[in-house]
């Protein structure tokens, strides 16, 4: 009998039983924070699942299926040139536009297929960070000096961080890039021309489903706001094409799946996310139990679904229990949280990025509730290390990392993220 393993399981079992026994129903503090641990993850399903998660299990699936491990290599790997890897990572989330849990698939796909740590970890970070209308709206409402700081902070960062990754486990990426250089390289099923157009109908296609709401009634975010729905019907139909004549999908299943969504776009004009749920239903008849390419790419699109899922889903449950919805608490109270976050201090900065890390912030939701915090007397400097370190990162993207890099390259992660927004904010803080 292995001794330590029993008492390991005991402890567990002990540890069960006393949380159950001790289990303080009926306090109305734990039992709003049960509410809100329930609604917020309604809300996460109702807003975010369906128009994020899913388009983005797609593209990290066509990651794993239509491009080699040594295209991968050759732009983003460990030995790949330094100013096109962490360029293109850099700036990605000016064009993804998405939060920290909807880019885990991305960085999950081009992780696994032979990207670098360093720039895979910068696109971590850039994709929610740089936003281009969060950055905007930043401007707009918390002042033009914040939303300049927001601004280059976080491509800096990217840059910074995924090199200090890329330091910090040299020695693992070296041995990383030496296995994946021995592998032969497959030929090219299509032009690269081709990969190219269709990977970018994928992103644009997620890009315009999420795009967010202008408090302009005019300009280039309120027209495209405006024309969203029709853009993204409009680039799904090109789509559909494209899979029909370069995929060999079945027409008619293709031509049923247009029905059917047009259907439900015109029969529930309200709840888009209604003829998206059709239309990737649709893609997943089309594709599962294929043969080629299009059933590989269902089969790496299921896996990330079956991995991130279940983790994702239970981090927003424990988040929303620890902390609950934006303007509604959880088992911590705001008041801790809006209390120390006064001044320039040291600490208020270090706990202003802690609890940007934990809390999970909806694109651009972290605007309002800065205003409310500063309202209450946040700190500049505070404010800006929570702007850098809030939409990066979260409890539930947190445990999604640590399943694909490891505890320790997490750990890693988060410290630089929380380090690097604590330092740089009590800086800008000291200035203004």
């Amino acid at each position: 009998m292995n001794t330590r393993k029993e008492l390991q399981i005991l402890a567990l079992m002990a540890a069960v039983f006393a949380g159950f026994y001790f289990l303080p129903l009926g306090t109305p503090r734990f039992d709003g924070a049960v509410q809100e641990a329930l609604a917020l993850t309604k809300w996460y399903m109702r807003e975010h699942v369906i128009l994020c998660l899913l388009p983005a299990f797609w593209i990290a699936g066509a990651i794993g299926a239509f491009v080699s491990q040594q295209s991968v290599m050759r732009y983003f790997g460990p030995n790949a040139p330094k100013a096109t890897s962490y360029g293109v990572a850099s700036v990605s989330g000016t064009i993804l536009a998405v939060c920290s849990c909807t880019v885990l698939p991305l960085f999950s796909g081009i992780y696994r297929m032979g990207a670098g740590l360093g720039p895979a970890t910068a696109f971590l970070y850039s994709g929610p960070a740089i936003n281009a209308l969060a950055i905007i709206l930043t401007a707009k409402v918390l002042g033009l000096q914040l939303g300049v700081a927001r601004a280059i902070g976080a491509v800096v960062f990217s840059v910074v961080i995924g090199v200090l990754m890329h330091w910090l486990f040299r020695h693992e990426e070296k041995a990383k890039a030496i296995k994946l250089a021995e592998l032969p390289e497959p030929p090219a099923p299509r032009p690269l021309w081709q990969t190219a157009v269709f990977f970018g109908l994928l992103v644009a296609i997620l890009v315009f489903a999420n795009w967010g709401r202008s408090d302009d009634t005019t300009g280039f975010f309120a027209t495209v706001f405006a024309a969203k729905w029709w853009l993204t019907a409009g680039l799904a139909a090109l789509l559909g094409l494209i899979l029909w004549r370069w995929f060999k999908l079945s027409p008619m299943r293709l031509s049923l799946t247009a029905v059917a969504t047009a259907a439900a776009g015109l029969f529930a004009p309200d709840h888009p996310q209604v003829a998206v749920l059709v239309a990737v239903a649709g893609l997943a008849w089309g594709t599962a139990g294929q043969d080629g390419e299009a059933g590989e790419w269902f089969d790496q699109s299921w896996a990330n679904a079956k991995q991130i899922f279940p983790l994702l889903i239970g981090g927003v449950l424990v988040a929303g229990l620890l902390l609950g919805r934006p303007g509604h608490e959880g088992l911590i109270p705001n008041g801790w949280i809006a209390g120390s976050v006064g001044g320039n201090s040291f600490g208020a900065n270090l706990f202003s990025a802690v609890a940007g890390a934990l809390m999970y912030f909806a694109t651009l939701t972290e605007v309002p509730i800065l205003q409310g915090l500063i309202g209450s007397g946040m700190g500049q400097g505070p404010a800006l290390t929570l702007l850098l370190a809030g939409p990066a990162l979260s409890l539930p993207s947190m445990i999604v990392i640590n399943s694909v890099i490891g505890p320790k390259k997490t750990a890693a992660y988060v410290g630089l993220v929380i380090g690097l927004s604590t330092l740089v904010g009590w800086g800008y803080g000291s200035l203004v």
